[in-house]
């Protein structure tokens, strides 16, 4: 990309891309005013790029949230990158049922129900793992999901 660590000089091709980015199609907003920020801070076109404070305003961002997406965009490696959001590495919640608890489950519901009753009810199978200790706590509904994922029914 032809640009300086002060002002956004885009090439032809990247402007235009950016401009057919930030027109066309569903995007995120966030994604949205990041290219319509590189856009307004472009010198490429010839003519001076307005000040930051007007470039917040009409974007409705904060000066701070230019700076960010000006040190964004002169970090990437390509367009491409640019424009996409980051993947997290982890997801926001580890999950509590894993896949030896998934077998867990499968496994009590598929054998006998406990004397007394004719057969097994999710809240009796979450009442059940948590008593064998495969979890501290279990939902029905997790359970529920648990069955579902792998196309069981308790009938």
């Amino acid at each position: 990309m032809a640009r300086t660590e002060k002002q956004v000089n885009l090439t032809k091709e990247l402007r235009k891309e950016l401009e057919q980015f930030a027109t066309t199609g569903v995007r995120s907003v966030k994604l949205l005013k990041r290219a319509r920020i590189i856009l307004a801070l472009d010198v490429s076109t010839g003519t001076k790029p307005e000040k930051e404070d007007n470039i917040a305003k009409h974007i409705e961002v904060s000066r701070q949230t230019i700076q960010n997406v000006k040190k964004a965009f002169f970090a990437s490696a390509d367009i491409a990158s640019f424009l996409q959001r980051k993947k997290r590495e982890t997801p926001p919640v580890p999950p509590k049922i894993t896949g030896e608890i998934e077998a867990h489950i499968i496994a009590l519901a598929c054998s006998e129900p406990p004397k007394g009753f004719s057969r097994w009810s999710l809240r009796l199978l979450a009442d059940k793992c948590v008593k064998l200790d495969y979890a501290e706590e279990m939902s029905h509904m997790a359970v529920s999901r648990v069955l579902k994922k792998h196309k069981l029914s308790l009938t």
